[in-house]
């Protein structure tokens, strides 16, 4: 199981994820940016109808177009606050693989050495 991990995380072209975390986190922090400050949208005016609508139905139709058009700005912001946040999570996963990364290269190349030391020992010890 732990070999199809291993195998899993080489594959991974580190460097690249690793350079790549800083700018997609910068975009979503644009990407926040603007639509944050960008206001409602004003719905447009609706397409000609064949036979002409009543008063009232077109200031019902204009109040439904106006709410969904609030929704649909809200989702938005909710999205991209969304974005932003795996964004930044992601960049601050990134960075602790990365340094698991090196703590596991570090305690490798330890047992190597502790390894020989111990094979080194065993043999003077068996030579006397």
């Amino acid at each position: 199981m732990s070999i199809a991990w291993l195998t899993v995380l080489k594959s991974v072209p580190w460097v690249d994820v690793i350079s790549n975390a800083p700018k997609v986190a910068e975009g979503a922090k644009k990407l926040w940016g603007k639509v944050g400050k960008t206001p409602e949208p004003v719905p447009s005016s609706p397409e000609a109808e064949t036979a002409p609508p009543s008063l009232s139905s077109l200031h019902e139709r204009v109040l439904a177009m106006e709410t969904a058009a609030g929704e649909l700005h809200e989702q938005m912001l909710a999205s991209s606050e969304l974005i932003k946040t795996l964004a930044e999570q992601n960049a601050q996963l990134v960075a602790r693989v990365e340094s698991h990364r090196v703590r596991v290269m570090w305690l490798t190349l330890l047992v190597v050495l502790s390894g020989g030391i111990a094979v080194t020992a065993l043999t003077l010890l068996l030579i006397r």
